[in-house]
């Protein structure tokens, strides 16, 4: 069995039921959930949008491998109405990197692997950046150590805070 800290977020449509459904889903599908912090309000990161992104943290233990964890969570986002193709239009035209969506769900931390895939890398690459992703993350696993650097989410959160 392994542990697996999830990110869910998104800014369209009901995002509070989208949530709770994504995290139902996640129960059925890829594993028991064992903890979820409470939803967090948080400004788009890296592109403009007239909504703000409701973001949880999750954790997971499941008998799945990383890529079926990956697999179950995009299945869970596309039956969720979430539209990668319609996404990448919307960039292209924009030229941002990110864009709004209904529900976004990032595998964060796979137990103390690290996965460098074409398709996955786990730890989060950019999750020292994102205080919307530390804060529901800390709420539930606060001590949890980063398998590459050893900070813990506590560590981060404040480290970038005090930037």
């Amino acid at each position: 069995m392994a542990r697996v800290a999830l990110l869910l977020g998104g800014n369209q449509g009901d995002v509070k039921r989208t949530l709770q459904t994504a995290q139902q889903l996640i129960n059925s599908r890829v594993g028991a959930v064992l903890r979820c912090s409470h939803r967090y309000e948080s400004e788009p990161w890296g592109f403009p949008a007239a909504q703000r992104f409701s973001n949880q943290a999750l954790e997971v233990s499941t008998d799945l491998s990383p890529l079926e964890v990956l697999d179950a969570c995009q299945g869970i986002e596309r039956e969720l109405g979430r539209n990668r193709a319609a996404e990448a239009i919307e960039k292209a035209s924009s030229g941002a990197a990110y864009s709004s969506r209904p529900i976004d769900i990032d595998i964060i931390f796979y137990g103390d692997e690290v996965i460098d895939d074409e398709r996955l890398t786990v730890p989060h690459p950019l999750l020292a950046e994102r205080e919307f992703a530390l804060q529901p993350l800390a709420e539930i696993m606060r001590r949890h150590r980063h398998p590459v650097t050893g900070v813990t989410v506590g560590e981060m959160l404040d480290a970038l805070r005090n930037r």
